[in-house]
């Protein structure tokens, strides 16, 4: 399986719809990592263009992967050693294509529906099980900006519970994703 996850911080939507950063949380770094690990995730790209940002998710990945954390948690440290701080989606892509010498294929997220590009997870499942590289895109804060859903193959369908709520929390819907796309 040749399957990365991308968690991008910016450019992503606030609540009024504007662009913005957002802020990277330590809770995200290490349930995205452990359950990057779980589900066979080559790599889980973290991205943001803020230093300051890029500094805390350096940070706290290095506790885990070389400091006191790495000893005392070597299952920690396996999940965390997948995480790869980088400053943008085009630069993860680049990242992709450089160890897989081929171009990942673009899957969004979106909690909305969208009818360009729509993907079902079962046909997401084939591409994955098909061997096709793969970067699954999850937006933070208000979801993904509309250029870099442009820039995606497809856009998966969004997770429907019971209800018309849609805001799960990314470490959420990203274990919900997975578990679809590449879980047993």
């Amino acid at each position: 399986m040749r399957l990365y996850v991308g968690l991008v911080h910016y450019p992503v939507y606030n609540k009024n719809a504007q662009v913005i950063a957002s802020a990277i949380t330590t809770l995200d770094l290490h349930d995205l990592a452990r359950l990057s690990k779980t589900y066979g995730v080559k790599q889980c790209y973290v991205i943001t263009p803020l230093v300051d940002q890029q500094s805390l998710a350096e940070r706290v990945r290095r506790h885990w992967t070389e400091g006191y954390g790495a000893d005392y948690n070597q299952d920690r440290k396996e999940a965390m050693e997948l995480i790869c701080v980088i400053e943008s989606l085009t630069r993860a892509v680049t990242s992709i294509k450089e160890r897989e010498s081929e171009s990942p294929l673009l899957i969004a997220t979106d909690a909305s529906k969208q009818k360009d590009r729509s993907l079902s997870y079962g046909a997401a499942r084939k591409i994955i099980e098909g061997g096709r590289v793969v970067l699954l895109v999850f937006g933070t804060a208000w979801g993904l900006e509309k250029k870099v859903m442009g820039t995606a193959d497809y856009i998966l369908e969004p997770i429907c519970g019971r209800t018309g709520y849609r805001h799960l929390s990314v470490r959420t819907a990203a274990a919900i994703v997975l578990d679809r796309l590449a879980g047993r």
